[in-house]
């Protein structure tokens, strides 16, 4: 939950740059380093004002002397492995261009890029009172709900899939083609650095994920690649990345915008689909319930109101025209093989001890287990039993 300041800043420093700049944010201001999940009530978490989830970008809850909540996001302090990770500024720039559509998002107040303030960049945004839904089976919601639920998380997103991103003014945000290669090249990169990172105690290495040259080479492949698409992404669009309303079943936010760019839509679909690839019979890995989502609810028939696999597909595609069911397949190993990265990633920032998060080190030993799911789905692929549409 949230808690006392794990990173600290200069809070006179940063009242003095919103009482020049947001003169809106009333000081003196309250603050408090929490994470994004922690931010929202559920019926299992009550709201407290450092985000104990967040594993990149420390976020904060500043209150203004008048009541007001904002949330405040910036870059993590020391060296960074990345020089294309915690990039705030592209965070904020996408969610003030979305600000005019019919994506929701929250308002933005101002970025701050300079590091003479509180230490590195930041920007702040509203605070968005809703609810924030950690487990996407949606307990302790009607069966109607949880229908719509699903639902609107996939018509939110389509929404934000069919956004001009021209007309917007993000034409410059990423690169319009080539989205899979890129991804392939980049992770190439990220992981050698990652995985050299030294444990601060022990000076051992992060070490390597499991058959990474080989996936690397089979996800090259262009006769396994499927067709190059371009719209805006989110990188890591789910459920627990979405603010829901306080009583009725609609998305009113979406959060967390690190790794947005101009890529594929099929991968945010993966994400949004990843429950029903972790409770697949063929996931006979055993991987911590924090780092996923629920396996046995999303069983076929398990939960009642809760959606399957084919209708949330074909809800995306009624709503886009993208018929992406026949993507998926590889979709979801380059999904899995993506998240072995991602918490390679976690790991090394837990050895430098730069992780934002308490549970920095849990999600870190997931790498090598991600990275055997992943190689599976490679494998099934690859024999031909996992090249069908769903």
């Amino acid at each position: 939950m949230a808690g006392p300041v794990r990173q600290p800043i200069d809070l006179k420093a940063l009242e003095r740059y919103v009482d020049q700049h947001v003169p809106e944010i009333k000081t003196p201001l309250d603050l408090k380093q929490v994470s994004v999940t922690e931010l929202y009530e559920t019926e299992k978490w009550l709201t407290q004002p450092q985000f104990g989830f967040g594993q990149s970008n420390p976020t904060y809850q500043i209150t203004s002397v008048d009541g007001n909540r904002y949330v405040m996001r910036k870059k993590p302090p020391g060296k960074l492995l990345s020089k294309t990770a915690h990039q705030v500024d592209r965070e904020f720039r996408i969610i003030h261009a979305l600000e005019d559509t019919d994506v929701p998002v929250p308002k933005t107040y101002c970025l701050c890029e300079d590091d003479s303030v509180i230490g590195t960049a930041f920007y702040i945004m509203s605070f968005l009172d809703g609810r924030f839904i950690t487990e996407p089976h949606f307990p302790g919601v009607s069966p109607e709900d949880r229908t719509e639920m699903w639902h609107d998380a996939v018509r939110t997103l389509a929404k934000f899939h069919k956004v001009n991103y021209s007309k917007v003014g993000l034409d410059s945000f990423g690169r319009h083609y080539g989205f899979y290669d890129r991804q392939i090249k980049t992770f190439g990169t990220i992981s050698k650095a990652q995985a050299a990172a030294l444990d601060a105690d022990t000076k051992e290495p992060v070490g390597d994920i499991p058959h990474f040259q080989d996936m690397v080479n089979f996800f090259s492949d262009k006769s396994q690649q499927p067709k190059d698409r371009s719209t805006l992404i989110h990188g890591d669009y789910k459920i627990d990345n979405l603010v829901f309303h306080k009583t009725e079943p609609r998305v009113i936010g979406i959060l967390d915008w690190e790794m947005a760019t101009i890529g594929h839509p099929l991968s945010d679909i993966v994400n949004l689909t990843g429950p029903w690839s972790w409770s697949s019979k063929n996931n006979k890995l055993e991987i911590a319930s924090r780092t996923t989502s629920a396996k046995a609810e999303f069983e076929p028939g398990a939960t009642p109101g809760l959606p399957s696999l084919e209708q949330v597909v074909q809800w995306y595609t009624e709503e886009t025209g993208y018929d992406v069911a026949k993507d998926l397949g590889w979709g979801s190993a380059f999904g899995g093989f993506r998240g072995a990265v991602i918490m390679q990633g976690i790991a090394a920032r837990y050895a430098q001890r730069q992780a934002s998060s308490a549970s920095a080190m849990e999600y870190g030993s997931q790498m090598k287990p991600y990275g055997e799911w992943a190689w599976s789905c490679v494998e099934r692929l690859k024999d031909g039993s996992g090249k069908a549409k769903l």
